[in-house]
């Protein structure tokens, strides 16, 4: 069975965010637990399975960290459509995909300049109480936070782009708060000199990943959240972890589309079938 490794949301390897891509043939899924034993071999920030569904451009998708299966994965998503359009596999529907999941149908195509768009629902932020510990995991002050209830996770602003870079939390407190995830985020210190205007970083430990690189699903978030602030609806973020990756962000309503390129780092053969 073949089984890819490709970094979404960047243009170069060993950049953007990892994951694994696994196209299987069959009209059902294997076994779960065959399923989470690849990703937990594969150790990536998620690992994606996709199953055609009978129609051009028509799949099942499905998404697992190295510990539980999650409901919605941008970048796992976007490597996905970069396997499917290397094999040919969307050329009799104009570049167009659409991934039955657990978070509903959702869409993506590709673009002429070798990009892809995913067309996610946005997800809005309330202002929350944040839980007894956070300041001290993070190792600072907790003045801003929101909760994001259809990601489960919790988003903090910092002052500047520099304190999101330098934040180095605890990440074994981390785990235990009761959140899939925490995202600190703050507005780009150098707009028009940096090419992108809000950075963030995700830590979701509890999940099994310390420190995701480039996290889609967060910037259905992020995006309406900046746009509020910023006062625009097209959006550029970045991902400020040791990997780094810019989101193109455009806020359509309800709906997020999220842009970026991927490229296939390594190309292999699974010997474990379900």
């Amino acid at each position: 069975m073949r089984l890819r490794i490709i970094d979404a949301f960047t243009d170069r390897p060993f950049a953007g965010n990892p994951a694994a891509v696994c196209l299987l043939d069959g009209p059902e899924w294997p076994q779960e637990r065959w399923l989470r034993r690849v990703a937990a071999e594969m150790n990536l920030p998620e690992t994606a399975f996709a199953r055609p569904s009978g129609e051009p451009g028509a799949w099942a998708l499905r998404w697992f960290t190295p510990t539980e299966e999650v409901d919605l994965c941008g970048h796992a998503t976007l490597a996905t459509v970069h396997a499917l359009r290397g094999d040919g596999l969307l050329d009799g529907s104009d570049g167009q995909v659409r991934f039955a999941t657990r978070s509903g149908e959702l869409r993506a195509r590709t673009e002429p300049d070798g990009s892809i768009t995913l067309d996610f629902p946005a997800n809005g932020a309330v202002a929350a109480e944040p839980p007894a510990g956070l300041a001290e995991a993070l190792g600072r002050p907790v003045t801003e936070a929101y909760a994001v209830p259809g990601l489960g996770e919790l988003l903090v602003v910092l002052a500047s782009e520099h304190a999101v870079r330098a934040l180095a939390p605890d990440l074994g407190a981390l785990a235990l708060l009761p959140l899939r995830g925490v995202v600190v985020t703050a507005r780009a210190d150098d707009p028009a000199g940096g090419g992108y205007d809000f950075v963030s970083r995700n830590f979701a430990p509890s999940v099994g990943i310390p420190e995701d690189p480039v996290t889609g699903s967060s910037h259905t978030a992020l995006a309406p959240f900046w746009a509020e602030r910023l006062g625009r609806t097209e959006l550029t973020g970045y991902q400020a972890s040791v990997r780094g990756g810019l989101v193109a962000c455009r806020l359509l309503g309800d709906r997020v589309l999220l842009s970026g390129h991927a490229v296939t780092v390594l190309d292999g053969t699974l010997h474990s079938t379900p």
